[in-house]
């Protein structure tokens, strides 16, 4: 697969609560579906170590994340009360990653996504 220049990736790892990896693997299937319909969508993949939840996803750009971000936010908030976000990296080129810069977070308090502007 060839990348485009502006080609953005985040990689979200949730650790699921004790006794509840079965249902955090219920709800894949449904960030799956929501996340087929975006445009700037590369790719989305859920592998699972254990009671670790990693997702591979790939964007064009810091905009197509930032949809697929107000697309899933509630399955997000969802999911995050049944596992902990334990690690986030975002990887792309520095102007993608300026884009995003202040733009978004996730708040494990609140149990939600926002793609709000944030102070630095």
């Amino acid at each position: 697969m060839k990348l485009p220049p502006n080609f953005v990736s985040l990689h979200p790892y949730f650790k699921a609560h004790p006794g509840k990896l079965e249902s955090m693997k219920a709800g894949l299937l449904a960030f799956c579906d929501k996340t087929a319909t975006e445009e700037g969508n590369l790719f989305y993949d859920f592998p699972i170590n254990g009671d670790e939840i990693f997702c591979r996803e790939g964007y064009e750009g810091a905009e197509a994340l930032l949809r697929h971000l107000q697309n899933v936010g509630a399955l997000l908030g969802e999911a995050l009360k049944i596992a902990d976000l334990i690690r986030l990296e975002v990887h792309g080129p520095a102007a993608e990653l300026e884009k995003l810069r202040g733009r978004w977070r996730i708040s494990t308090r609140s149990r939600s996504c926002s793609t709000r502007r944030i102070r630095n």
